[in-house]
């Protein structure tokens, strides 16, 4: 475990509520009304408060505006709304804007939000995004909360897109990715970020012990509304795909975790200094994990995500981890 250095707050107050940007004059459909702000499994993610306020704000617009049809349509709602919030998080950062990192002869690019249609047909995703810095984004759910994820983890994203293009450099784009690949998306989409000042939480969290990660030293958990320089535990969501699930919270939903173990330093940081500083330290954990040659998605620890102390109310009361359907005792290792 290393020492933390404490970084600028991230995420600037807001007096008043944020105003749309000009570009957007359309509202968006009502499946983003479904989205409860104050999820605590939301709280960690960068630039809330600004995202949170615009898509309420062309939430509402669906009540007046027909979305369905066709002279009202308008695309790269979603993308103008991140570029948005990703050049006021740069400004209170008094940073430059996030770049891709390089693979093979290509450089850095700044990171954009763009429309869906900018993707050339036939063209790879993750390619795309390494050889010109534009990430695709639709204006739907799945891509609103992937595009949250490049603004709260910009290093790591880039980090996972670099593999991606070493690996099909090295097998090309086809019907099977690879154990490299199947890793990078397994957590891309579903993955977690288990943070913890007491290494023994971690260790039982891999060993399948639920008791010892998350029942017994419940009082070590932070409250994602209540953060407390205290705490020696919390979870943080990485995947884009499970955060769009939890709109629909189901207790069965299983996330796939790595842990990252930190000094007590971490707790005294506000929520988006310690994403600073996690981005840094979860991009390191990936790198070593994805040059591994035995590396595979059974690396990631299997953890029931509202299992997570106060993610759920439930949850509170300890018969919840009884579930043996849920919280399974899984590949223990051997003694």
């Amino acid at each position: 475990m290393t020492s933390i250095s404490v970084f600028k707050d991230s995420q600037p107050s807001h007096s008043a509520t944020p105003t749309m940007p000009t570009s957007i004059t359309e509202a968006l459909d009502s499946s983003f009304a479904d989205i409860d702000w104050q999820a605590p499994w939301l709280c960690h993610l960068s630039q809330l408060n600004y995202l949170s306020e615009i898509i309420k704000q062309l939430s509402a617009l669906n009540q007046r505006v027909d979305t369905s049809a066709n002279d009202h349509k308008q695309a790269d709602i979603i993308a103008d709304t991140l570029n948005t919030a990703l050049k006021q998080q740069s400004a209170a950062l008094q940073d430059t804007l996030p770049s891709t990192k390089p693979a093979h002869d290509n450089r850095a690019h700044t990171l954009t939000f763009v429309s869906q249609n900018a993707l050339p047909e036939g063209e790879a995703y993750e390619g795309f995004i390494a050889t010109t810095g534009n990430i695709p984004t639709r204006d739907n759910l799945h891509d609103l909360f992937n595009g949250s994820i490049w603004l709260t983890f910009p290093k790591t994203k880039a980090l996972l897109n670099y593999y991606h293009m070493l690996e099909i450099a090295r097998q090309g784009v086809g019907g099977t990715r690879g154990r490299v690949r199947d890793t990078i998306t397994v957590f891309d989409e579903n993955g977690v970020i288990l943070v913890t000042a007491d290494p023994s939480i971690g260790e039982a969290l891999i060993d399948f012990d639920w008791q010892a990660s998350l029942v017994v030293p419940r009082d070590k958990w932070d409250n994602p509304t209540q953060v407390s320089k205290q705490s020696q535990a919390a979870v943080y969501i990485f995947g884009h795909a499970l955060l769009e699930q939890l709109l629909q919270p189901r207790k069965p939903l299983c996330a796939h975790s790595i842990v990252i173990n930190v000094s007590q330093d971490f707790f005294a940081l506000s929520l988006s200094e310690r994403m600073i500083y996690l981005d840094d330290r979860v991009a390191a954990h990936m790198d070593e994990l994805l040059s591994q040659d035995e590396v595979t998605p059974r690396k990631l620890a299997p953890l029931p995500i509202l299992g997570v102390p106060h993610f759920w109310a439930a949850n509170a009361n300890t018969e919840f981890y009884d579930d043996s359907y849920v919280f399974r005792s899984g590949r223990r290792r051997q003694a």
